[in-house]
């Protein structure tokens, strides 16, 4: 075996903590995932395809993009567990509202950089932050996301790889976002190429790579 391989895993320590500690970092996995997307949304140079749907629908109706975020996880959640029948947990839940919330919160305090590589820094911070916060919430083990549970709920009752599922549903999130006027840019096709292998790394941190598909 590679040393890489077997090298341990630096934080997964506190994924055998106890019921209130993994609710800790579950919490803190939220937060992390909501300041992340707030930093690749104020760095102004395209962000993930969920978002570009949650602000375009922001556009159009006047509710913050947290707002948007949290009423289409809950037509997910009420269309995965119905439809589905995919189990909730209390993670799923708090997925949900957390991120959005905290998605909002850090709006005042987030803001664009003048300078184009102050920007792509910017956005780039906020895509390794969200691959630590995806560690920290999955290793939290209280439950998957609602657009995870959407996917996974299709793997489960259709037999469709995941991995085509993922795709198929985040180009037509895409397309939809994009015809709405959401903001595409080269920073999609970043998140693309690199919010797979970020992830990655934040659930090796956590030790918990292995089978671990969960995002936000």
């Amino acid at each position: 075996m590679s040393p890489l391989l077997s090298r341990p895993a630096p934080l997964a320590a506190l994924t055998r903590l106890s019921g209130s500690g993994r609710l800790l970092l579950l919490l803190a996995g939220l937060l992390g995932y909501g300041l992340s997307l707030r930093l690749m949304i104020a760095a102004q140079v395209g962000v993930a395809p969920w978002e570009v749907l949650h602000l375009g629908l922001s556009g159009r109706s006047g509710l913050r993009v947290g707002e948007v975020s949290i009423l289409v996880g809950l037509v997910l959640l009420a269309y995965t567990r119905l439809k589905l029948g995919e189990r909730l947990g209390v993670g799923t839940l708090l997925n949900v509202l957390l991120i959005g919330v905290f998605l909002d919160a850090f709006a005042p305090l987030i803001h664009t950089p003048a300078a184009l590589a102050g920007r792509w820094a910017q956005f780039l911070l906020g895509l390794t932050l969200l691959g630590l916060a995806t560690g920290a919430y999955v290793g939290a083990g209280l439950g998957a996301g609602p657009r995870d549970g959407l996917m996974l709920g299709l793997n489960r009752v259709y037999g469709w790889p995941v991995s085509r599922i993922r795709t198929v549903v985040e180009l037509m999130v895409l397309a939809l976002g994009t015809a709405l006027g959401g903001p595409l840019g080269w920073g999609t096709l970043v998140f693309a190429l690199l919010a797979g292998p970020s992830m990655a790394w934040g659930l090796r941190l956590f030790g918990v790579e292995k089978g671990a598909k969960e995002s936000k």
